[in-house]
């Protein structure tokens, strides 16, 4: 036992006869590290990108609900009439009424 874990600390394992498989194994796990810390990378990159976005649309959202209550206000009735008032244009006194046109040939 003493003797194998000596073995293990010297690094025997990668000089001696068979250690071109050994080797071989070593690339195999560091590619798959190399691959696996990537793909972490990729996916953090995407989790921060997901959330700016969803900041984005909250914000938009925000503002489009204060544009169209914005927009709302300018539409009354009141607020045009207010608004002309100053230009001299006024409500009509009288209500419309409906012209008909009966075409007989």
């Amino acid at each position: 036992m003493n003797k194998g874990m000596y073995n293990i600390l010297k690094a025997n394992f990668l000089i001696s006869n068979d250690a071109v498989k050994n080797w071989r194994f070593i690339v195999f796990c560091t590619l798959l590290a190399i691959i696996m810390i990537a793909s972490s990378h990729s996916a953090e990159r995407k989790v921060h990108t997901i959330a700016r976005l969803n900041t984005e649309v909250r914000e938009m959202r925000s503002e489009f609900v204060d544009m169209r209550s914005a927009l709302m206000k300018l539409k009354m009735e009141s607020t045009i009439t207010n608004k002309m008032a100053a230009r001299g244009v006024k409500p009509s006194e009288t209500p419309p009424y409906k012209i008909k046109i009966n075409i007989t040939d």
